[in-house]
């Protein structure tokens, strides 16, 4: 029996393993989290060089670099790369380094799975971006994949493409269940779930509409599977199937999935904020139940995407004024950052200017959303180059602002050193432009009336394309400065002090910087400044 003390105790004093071994095999959450943290970083440069082609493309009118098949090609690509391989694990990575530190666990739940559900991730992605190099090309049809387009008329390559979207959905759902698992079984001793960081409560509700909707996307792919090559007509009104009903469960995994990827980054917002304002925040639990109503409003809005199919005026009204309660419970939330900020002694780090940043341009596509959920407006919008600007406003300086916002916030905590503040700054500045330049004038292109998804276009729209081209550009390569500043942070920063932030609380600012590789092996004790964050 000593022996065997005597070993569980030698397992928990060691450090990482060395070399390869140590990635490939790893249960510690923080490995997994860095590998999450670089993949989806890798999996943004290349949905970004998509991008890039896409801009490059349509900077003049005319066909200049991509034929129209490998245009649809990239618009596809880039979406889902960008979805599933950018947005969606950065936030897992999230969630594993910091939920067990947060909530005071010596590390996740099911620390296998955890290195599970990483690895099934390059081989998805590897198999998905193959397609591009298989006969007849990749998918082709749009990140929505509807169906007939995905299935009567889709590539070879398409079913590659849907077993590459059943082990995403796998790697998602195992990831949901660790991050539940450690977040209700795993809290230390005095946390109540009202006193658990925002960070936290946003990703157990996110967890859970992973779980709800991810089987969803799997049914809808799996029909698609059936139809291409067992002769079944699920949407195929030739044989009895409706198109339209590929839309209803698409969409019903869809619209949940938009919140998946904003609701972690409400939580990350609710962290910084806070800290460089000096104040504590305002309205802690309207917060709590806020996310938790959005998450519940994103099941019953689903077809605000689908007003123009034919849907009876009933369905119309009620989807329409369903989409519009979602402004409650956002507002609550905007309402609350900005009254946190307000008479606060507010410093602006690189963190704080991004979550600024975010508040602000979340809120203005949160506006456009609402245009778009007027059902005889949406008719005009619908398809067009507005609801690209809309979605883009909600994802890029929403989702993606508020990942980097996090890890310039928490890297010195990973990694023990400072990055350097001057060029931070820089990143923010040339990011918070360029996605501007980038995407407001899409708005006005749309309102015009130029359609989504074409490699050519009218005359009239060359300006707004021009103007939108520059600005991605500007965008896409200040990210290649965001890599230098965070290697160079990693390999000499200044060394970072424990509470790395003055008006920094919770639990992980408790530990030294960087965080030891076993964080806690005895619970900590919980205190009123540490439960919140």
């Amino acid at each position: 029996m000593s022996a065997v003390i005597e070993s569980h105790d030698d397992h928990h004093d060691h450090g990482p393993a060395k070399g390869l071994a140590r990635w490939l095999f790893t249960t510690n959450h923080k490995d997994i989290g860095t590998l999450y943290l670089w993949f989806s970083f890798a999996m943004l440069l290349i949905g970004g060089t998509m991008a890039l082609i896409i801009r490059a493309e349509l900077f003049q009118p005319g066909l200049q670099f991509v034929n129209p098949e490998f245009f649809n090609q990239m618009t596809t690509n880039h979406g889902l790369i960008m979805v599933f391989g950018a947005i969606m694990p950065a936030f897992v990575g999230l969630a594993n380094w910091l939920v067990p530190m947060m909530v005071g666990a010596p590390d996740m739940a099911l620390p296998r799975m955890n290195n599970l559900s990483f690895w099934i991730l390059p081989f998805a992605f590897g198999m998905m971006i193959s397609t591009l190099f298989m006969e007849g090309g990749g998918p082709n049809f749009g990140w929505t994949f509807y169906a007939p387009l995905s299935t009567t008329y889709a590539p070879d390559s398409v079913t590659f493409f849907i077993f590459a979207v059943h082990m995403m959905g796998a790697s998602s759902i195992m990831g949901s269940i660790n991050i539940i698992a450690t977040i209700l079984n795993m809290r230390a001793p005095g946390m109540t779930l009202m006193q658990m960081p925002l960070f936290v409560w946003t990703w157990l509700i996110t967890a859970y509409l992973l779980i709800a909707v991810m089987p969803v996307l799997a049914g809808a792919v799996t029909m698609m599977l059936f139809d291409i090559h067992f002769g079944t007509s699920f949407f195929n009104a030739a044989g009895g199937g409706d198109p339209v009903m590929f839309q209803h469960i698409f969409w019903f995994f869809g619209h949940p999935e938009v919140y998946i990827m904003i609701l972690p980054a409400f939580g990350i917002v609710s962290h910084i904020i806070p800290t460089f304002a000096r104040k504590q925040l305002f309205g802690y639990d309207s917060m709590v139940y806020a996310v938790a109503s959005i998450a519940f409003l994103s099941f019953i809005v689903w077809a605000h995407h689908m007003f123009t199919v034919g849907m009876p005026l009933a369905g119309q009204l009620f989807f329409m004024y369903a989409t519009m309660l979602i402004a409650i419970p956002t507002g609550v939330k905007v309402f609350n950052w900005i009254s946190t900020m307000w008479r606060g002694s507010m410093t602006f780090e690189t963190p704080m200017l991004f979550a600024i940043a975010f508040v602000v341009l979340f809120t203005i596509g949160g506006f456009s959303g609402l245009m778009l959920a007027i059902t005889p407006a949406d008719y005009q919008y619908h398809d067009t180059y507005f609801v690209v600007a809309h979605f883009h406003y909600v994802l890029v300086p929403g989702a993606l602002f508020s990942i980097i916002a996090a890890v310039y916030y928490w890297l010195p905590k990973w990694c023990g050193n400072m990055y350097d503040e001057r060029l931070g700054k820089l990143h923010f500045w040339l990011s918070f432009i360029g996605v501007n330049v980038t995407f407001f004038p899409q708005h006005f292109s749309g309102l015009a009336g130029m359609p989504r998804r074409i490699p050519d276009y009218a005359l009239q729209f060359a300006d707004f394309n021009m103007i939108s081209s520059v600005g991605a550009f500007i965008f896409g390569f200040s990210q290649l400065l965001f890599m230098y500043v965070v290697i160079h942070a990693i390999r000499s920063g200044k060394q970072a002090t424990g509470r790395v932030w003055e008006g920094a609380h919770g639990l992980e600012w408790t530990l030294p910087s960087p965080a030891p590789y076993h964080s806690f092996t005895h619970p900590p004790k919980v205190t009123a400044a540490d439960a919140h964050g």
